[in-house]
């Protein structure tokens, strides 16, 4: 019985033992979910307060974007200060739409007008001596100047001037016989002729020595007025009778001769007009300031040749040199209603064309262009440009220099 009891006891303790930490794991589980609970609470708690510095941020870095934004219309703009402007050639004009022309672009020469050179030629034979040591291709010289002396002492022939005026006396003396014996029909009307023909031949010859002969020789003169176009002897040479010795030029009137392609017959219907570069100055001369005209073009004397001769005549005003080599832009017909600057205005980046653009007293924008005709003073703006714009036309080079110092900073801004 006592052993039962005991037994029951045991039992009953148990059940207690196992209830009562039941109920502790319960309380325990209970305050872990709750402070879990709570810490979640908190973790959104946090989450929220993340959130909310993320919106801070979000309008700082917004801030900062519209800051930038604010600053981008003037992140190209380059200073070129009025005075440092003033220290160079610059300018700025106003472009507003107007009348252009077609061009076609060759190359041509530039030479003497007809009529307007003198070759000079030996009236002796003998040696050559130039007259003056300054003489040089391009002097300047006289009419009635004597140019070259010709000495015919000491030569094997003999004294060319002594030869000569033997020659003249003897035909004379023929002539004058002849003169009486074609009176009495001794000699047939034929013969006096041909007598008559010996005798001024000799006469002419005889007077182109005997009127500039002196101490050292025969004198050969300038014939007109301009300059040594070109020497075609050395001082010292053995010449003869007829031979050129050189050119004189007086350079008034000019011819400009090109050759263009077969292609533009059309457009050379409306040519009136060129201008032309110079290689040694790259100077454009435009023909209309140098009262130029069309002479002539058309189909060529080469049946072979693919291109047409144009040719124009203008007043040489002592810059252009005869024989030079020559761009050639001819003035074809017009363009209404475009735009055009001056070369000038162009600078060229890996063969992309800029100008600059005034944007407010003494800032500019550099800008990409592209051209059409190009008649070497003026360039047709297709794309990139619009009436109202001032653009740099003389001084551009100097603002591209500028950019590299003078351009404000990315993110800076007037806007302050």
């Amino acid at each position: 019985m006592r052993t039962i009891i005991y037994a029951i006891t045991i039992l009953a303790i148990s059940l207690w033992g196992c209830k009562n930490q039941t109920s502790q794991d319960k309380h325990t589980h209970s305050a872990t979910e709750t402070h879990a609970g709570h810490d979640h609470s908190h973790e959104g708690h946090n989450h929220e307060h993340e959130g909310h510095d993320h919106e801070h941020e979000t309008a700082e870095e917004h801030a900062g974007h519209n800051h930038e934004s604010k600053a981008t219309k003037h992140s190209d703009e380059i200073i070129f200060p009025k005075a440092q402007a003033a220290k160079t050639t610059f300018e700025v004009r106003e472009i507003q739409p107007a009348s252009f022309n077609q061009v076609v672009k060759t190359t041509g020469q530039v030479l003497a007008a007809p009529g307007d050179e003198a070759v000079i030629v030996a009236t002796s034979n003998g040696v050559v001596s130039f007259s003056s040591n300054k003489l040089t291709e391009g002097t300047k010289v006289q009419k009635g100047q004597s140019l070259f002396q010709i000495s015919s002492k000491d030569i094997a022939e003999g004294d060319y001037y002594t030869k000569v005026k033997a020659t003249y006396e003897a035909a004379k003396a023929s002539y004058d016989r002849a003169e009486a014996l074609v009176k009495d029909k001794i000699i047939s009307q034929k013969e006096f002729e041909s007598s008559k023909l010996e005798f001024e031949n000799a006469k002419t010859a005889y007077n182109a020595v005997s009127n500039n002969k002196t101490a050292k020789g025969v004198s050969v003169n300038a014939p007109i007025n301009g300059h040594m176009k070109n020497i075609l002897v050395k001082e010292g040479e053995y010449i003869t009778v007829g031979l050129p010795l050189a050119t004189v030029s007086q350079n008034q009137r000019l011819v400009l001769r090109a050759e263009v392609s077969q292609r533009y017959y059309n457009a050379m219907q409306s040519v009136k007009s060129a201008n032309f570069k110079t290689p040694y100055d790259n100077k454009v001369y435009s023909l209309e300031d140098l009262n130029g005209r069309l002479l002539s073009f058309g189909k060529t004397s080469n049946e072979n040749s693919f291109f047409i001769p144009v040719s124009f005549e203008f007043d040489n005003k002592g810059e252009v040199i005869p024989g030079s080599f020559v761009e050639v832009y001819l003035i074809s017909s017009p363009i209404e209603n475009t735009l055009s600057i001056p070369v000038s205005a162009l600078t060229n980046e890996m063969g992309i064309h800029y100008v600059y653009v005034q944007i407010d007293e003494e800032g500019y924008r550099k800008q990409e262009v592209a051209l059409g005709a190009n008649n070497g003073k003026e360039v047709q703006i297709i794309k990139g440009l619009h009436p109202g714009d001032r653009v740099v036309t003389q001084g551009a080079y100097q603002v591209k220099m500028a950019s590299a110092s003078g351009a404000i900073p990315h993110g800076h801004s007037h806007e302050h």
